[in-house]
């Protein structure tokens, strides 16, 4: 099977979670950047917004093994990556894999849980293994986690995120409560839903090997010395910004190129243009600009930071 054929075929992954999830296009898009570029991705926003439908939706379209984890505070590390056990029936030590072995991780509500427990999870997003009494386990490939954040700090019994662990996610993206017309048609589709969820669920489109496949082919678009130097003047911008707590690290810049990578590959290109790095910059910085107190309470917002720089920012000529 062909580049060619396997891109269309990432496509119809869209198109199909597409067929019970209204109104999240942009959601959809990026979760295949975060799939082919190897990065994980932060849902921020309300409850009740198909997050965990989407990701199973994912996991089934890829032919790939999804878990959910209700993080709570009382949760240990051992509760994701897995622990050893004596075996009576065997009469040996067996080790019981966790959640985290899976395709697709939904990480629901991840401020709940102790900063000791997020360290060992951020540990395994980055290493894409786990090491449990001296061993050390692969994680299966493709690793996707999707972890989602409660959207009042102010709940009880939640841990804000640092900006350490915030950093570790590739994208982020805001969910919003749909409109009048999408709720009308989610009201539409509620037996089709339900059949997903409840019934034979949705036939795959790609297997795990074809995404590691179509991970390697991102790999090889063509980034000009021109789009990483504008990369890096982005960067440099925020870094001179008098309105941040602490600017994006390196892991910004990082991801913006293999972000838009992607992009350029679902497109059919090449080669990264400016404008696929202009189109993933929101996704990649929003999470990591943290305003000071006095610049928020002015009114100003992150999305407002990005776009003066993406303004003011010279945009080079490929």
């Amino acid at each position: 099977m062909t580049s060619r054929d396997l891109r269309e075929r990432l496509k119809s992954v869209i198109e199909e979670i597409g067929k019970y999830i209204v109104g999240q296009e942009d959601l959809f898009r990026l979760l295949a950047v975060s799939l082919l570029s190897g990065g994980h991705l932060l849902l921020r926003g309300p409850t009740g917004t198909a997050k965990t439908l989407t990701s199973r939706l994912l996991a089934m379209s890829i032919g790939g093994t999804f878990k959910r984890i209700q993080m709570t505070s009382d949760m240990l590390p051992s509760d994701l990556i897995g622990s050893i056990f004596y075996d009576l029936g065997r009469w040996e030590w067996s080790f019981r894999e966790g959640p985290l072995f899976a395709n697709v991780v939904l990480i629901d509500e991840l401020n709940r849980a102790s900063p000791r427990t997020q360290a060992a999870l951020l540990e395994a997003m980055q290493e894409g293994k786990v090491s449990v009494e001296g061993q050390t386990r692969e994680l299966p490939k493709p690793l996707l986690v999707v972890a989602t954040e409660i959207a009042y700090l102010e709940e009880p019994g939640t841990f804000p995120l640092t900006f350490t662990v915030t950093d570790r996610f590739a994208f982020s993206y805001m969910m919003r409560y749909p409109d009048i017309s999408a709720e009308e048609m989610i009201l539409e589709r509620v037996d089709l839903i339900d059949n997903a969820i409840y019934g034979r669920g949705i036939e795959p489109v790609l297997s795990p090997e074809e995404v590691s496949i179509l991970q390697g082919e991102v790999r090889k678009i063509f980034v000009s010395d021109k789009v990483r130097h504008y990369i890096a003047s982005l960067l440099s911008y925020f870094r001179g910004s008098k309105d941040l707590l602490a600017p994006p690290s390196t892991r910004a810049s990082i991801w913006m190129l293999k972000g838009s990578r992607a992009l350029a590959y679902m497109e059919g290109m090449e080669f990264v243009l400016p404008d696929h790095v202009k189109a993933i910059a929101p996704y990649v910085l929003r999470h990591r600009i943290f305003l000071k107190p006095e610049v928020s309470l002015s009114g100003k917002k992150q999305d407002d930071v990005i776009e003066e720089a993406l303004k003011k920012v010279e945009v080079p000529k490929v």
